[in-house]
This record gives structure tokens, C-alpha cells and sequence, in this order.
């Protein structure tokens, strides 16, 4: 029995997006149920899948995962040879740190940047506080790609876990025209340049729900 991965749109779930893209790169099959959000249904369908009355949900058998770190966790012990957390242990330990403190901080750019894959909105002004989240998360990227991207153009080198956490990030920085380096420009490019996230943008373009909370004018 394949898996199944409840998630919400494409155009604004960033929790959704880190497990599917997962799924995606590394060829886990799985189907996938979407729930739009703000719907007068939502909660209703969501607790259909999950108690916890959020998405993403992963589904295998008579198993349910939750949250998306747990879900990428669930994934790497199911499915060692894909690699979703570097081999190297200190690698790997830094891997999951970073993954962590995507999943437990950065509130300012969560709050002030709702993910948006639809949407450009070209010098919109930044906040003391996701200015400060934005400077943090270029230090992880920077400190991933020097001590062990050398493989790859990803922050590990090959695409784990962790670029997983922060491929919404990428969406964010691009949807808001934030001021980057060039080095993580690159990483940027990188994550924009995946198939799958590819697929999830043209996927997202063809949603028919617009959630009026997340669209600026």
C-alpha cells in the first residue's frame, strides 16, 4: 500500500511543501490528498485524517505521522537509502539542528512573509524582526555550505532533510524580494531548480482557491 501525504494548497502550505518535496527528490512514491485551506470544510476534512487538526499528514497503513520534521524523520528511518539526513555524524547532528530551529523559530519572517508561490512583490519593506530571522538563516546556509556542501550545490552538498526545512524559506525570499547573498542566492537557485519544485509551483498556479489573508495588493 503506497503512502499518503494529506496536505494544503500548494499556492501557501509551506508546512506541506517540506515532506512532499522530500518525497519528490528522493522517489519515495506516496499519493497525496489536498485540503484547501480557510474553506468552510477544512477542519472537518483535516480531522478526518489527523487529530491534531493540521497538515501535513503522513499516512502508512494504520500508521499516522504528523508535523513535517516528524514526517522527514519517519521518512529517513523508513527509507535509509535515500539519504534524507547526511552520513557523516557531525554532519548529520548539525543537519538536524538546523532542521530543528527552522521548525521551532524564525516567527518574524513566518508572520511578516506568508508563503505565496503565486504572488512577486518586488521591494516590500522588511520588519526589525524578519530582518534579523533573514540574517540568521543566511549565517546557517553559509555555515552548512562551507563546512560540508562540498559535494553538491545543496547545504549538506546532496539534498537532505534539512533543504527539505527550508525550501519554503526560498519561496518566501523570492515571493518578497529580500536581499540576499550571492552565495545564498545560489543555494536559492539550487532549491528553485529541483523538478519537483518546479512541479509544486506549476501545481500551485493552477489552483483555483485564493486565500484572501495571504494576498497583498
Amino acid at each position: 500500500m503506497p503512502l499518503t501525504l494529506v496536505i494544503a494548497n500548494k499556492a501557501y502550505s509551506s508546512w506541506s511543501l517540506r515532506p512532499w518535496l522530500a518525497m519528490k527528490v528522493t522517489g519515495i512514491p506516496f499519493e497525496e490528498i489536498v485540503i484547501p485551506l480557510r474553506q468552510d470544510d477544512t477542519k472537518a476534512r483535516i480531522l478526518e485524517h489527523s487529530p491534531a487538526g493540521k497538515v501535513p499528514v503522513l499516512k502508512d497503513g494504520s500508521i499516522t505521522v504528523w508535523e513535517s520534521l516528524a514526517i522527514l524523520d519517519y521518512l529517513a528511518e523508513h527509507y535509509p537509502h535515500c539519504g534524507l539526513w547526511p552520513s557523516n555524524p557531525v554532519a548529520r547532528a548539525n543537519a538536524r539542528s538546523v532542521a530543528a530551529e527552522m521548525h521551532g523559530g524564525f516567527q518574524g519572517v513566518r508572520s511578516h512573509y506568508p508563503m505565496n508561490v503565486r504572488r512577486r512583490y518586488p521591494g516590500y519593506a522588511p520588519t526589525e524582526d524578519s530582518t534579523r530571522d533573514a540574517a540568521r538563516i543566511e549565517a546557517l546556509w553559509a555555515d552548512a555550505r562551507s563546512r560540508f556542501g562540498q559535494g553538491g550545490p545543496f547545504l549538506y552538498g546532496e539534498f537532505t532533510a534539512a533543504d527539505a526545512m527550508y525550501a519554503p524559506i526560498v519561496t518566501r525570499f523570492v515571493t518578497y524580494d529580500v536581499t540576499v547573498s550571492d552565495e545564498s542566492r545560489a543555494y536559492m537557485q539550487a532549491i528553485l531548480d529541483l523538478p519537483a519544485m518546479q512541479q509544486w509551483y506549476r501545481e500551485a498556479k493552477e489552483e483555483a482557491w485564493v486565500v484572501p489573508a495571504f494576498e497583498f495588493e
